[in-house]
């Protein structure tokens, strides 16, 4: 049995009381409050969707989740009088604390019952770790992946978008630089389709280890896979990015990779607002007539992104559409 248990505070008080909570031993909490994002803050969020703005009237609710192992009456205790002692300080709001019960102890893999095999272009299978191939083919491409992290299951019309473009356009032995890697799906299908090897990169680091984690689920070494977590909209290029490490869970400077490398193919499912800038430079790491697979371009950003490609020397040669979603594949001039 799982007791949530939510705090009504202050959105001034929220960082003290989850590192008051994390002191408790109380491992991860959710925040809710009304603070509207900033510029800056949609920016690094790469937003392409419509974001409900709230009116921040200065109040939060801190949850988390207690299992049996706690005394939750010692616990609701410790809270009320640590509550008590920050107000001296700070504003804490109405203090009042409540607890509910979820009758399901595995509330964390709820998730599971959304995720389910899939089959894509007929030959391609992404399940996830606890399930069977029942209808399994002799050249079937499988790739286990357990989305812990939640990066991607490949169930999304902008991933089987890529994963087409890649089967169209990648040839035995191509290197590949994937831009955004998420869980890391598209690399390691790239790598079965038969890529020589395989860059993924990510700006967010538990998306590194996600992938770092599946391609060692599907048994792909780092001779023909590798992560690294970096941005190229942020100056911070392949030759000084850092690599995910997970025997130590963080990220450190590590011996980097071929600075000088230069890829057949580089794929980027991200989104159009973020394509825009980075056509103009991928261009380095693209050889002569190399492909720029894209996708995560809703339909009406459709021509901002192929005017930006040929504004940066490339000929657009295909253009795909699935449902509201679009993926255009630039050749490097």
């Amino acid at each position: 049995m799982w007791t949530k248990l939510t705090i009504d505070t202050t959105v001034e008080a929220v960082d003290l009381i989850s590192a008051f909570l994390d002191e408790k031993g109380v491992e991860g909490v959710m925040i809710e409050d009304h603070v509207p994002l900033t510029e800056e803050d949609k920016a690094a969020m790469f937003v392409d969707i419509p974001l409900v703005d709230g009116v921040d009237d200065g109040t939060a609710k801190v949850s988390c989740y207690i299992d049996d192992s706690f005394n939750i009456e010692t616990l609701r205790a410790d809270i009320a009088a640590e509550l008590t002692r920050l107000e001296a300080f700070i504003p804490v709001g109405s203090k009042n604390i409540t607890l509910s019960n979820t009758e399901d102890k595995d509330w964390m893999n709820n998730w599971k019952q959304f995720f389910h095999l899939i089959r894509l272009y007929d030959d391609i299978v992404i399940k996830p770790t606890w399930e069977t191939v029942e209808d399994a083919k002799p050249d079937d491409i499988v790739i286990e992946i357990d989305p812990g992290i939640a990066f991607g299951t490949g169930s999304h019309e902008t991933t089987k978008l890529c994963i087409g473009q890649l089967k169209k356009y990648l040839k035995p032995g191509d290197m590949v630089f994937d831009v955004g890697c998420g869980s890391g799906i598209l690399s390691m299908i790239a790598s079965r389709l038969g890529a020589g090897f395989v860059h993924g990169m990510d700006i967010d680091e538990l998306a590194v280890r996600a992938s770092e984690e599946n391609a060692k689920l599907n048994h792909m070494g780092e001779d023909k896979i590798k992560f690294s977590c970096g941005n190229l909209l942020a100056d911070n290029y392949i030759g000084k990015g850092t690599t995910f490490q997970l025997d130590r869970s963080t990220i450190k400077e590590t011996q980097h990779l071929d600075v000088d490398r230069q890829y057949d193919i580089v794929v980027a499912n991200i989104l159009a607002d973020v394509i825009v800038p980075l056509s103009a430079v991928i261009g380095p790491y693209l050889k002569d007539d190399g492909y720029f697979i894209t996708s995560g371009i809703l339909d009406v950003k459709e021509n901002d992104v192929t005017d930006a490609m040929k504004a940066n020397g490339f000929e657009v040669i295909d253009v795909v559409h699935m449902n509201d979603w679009v993926s255009v594949i630039g050749r490097k001039k």
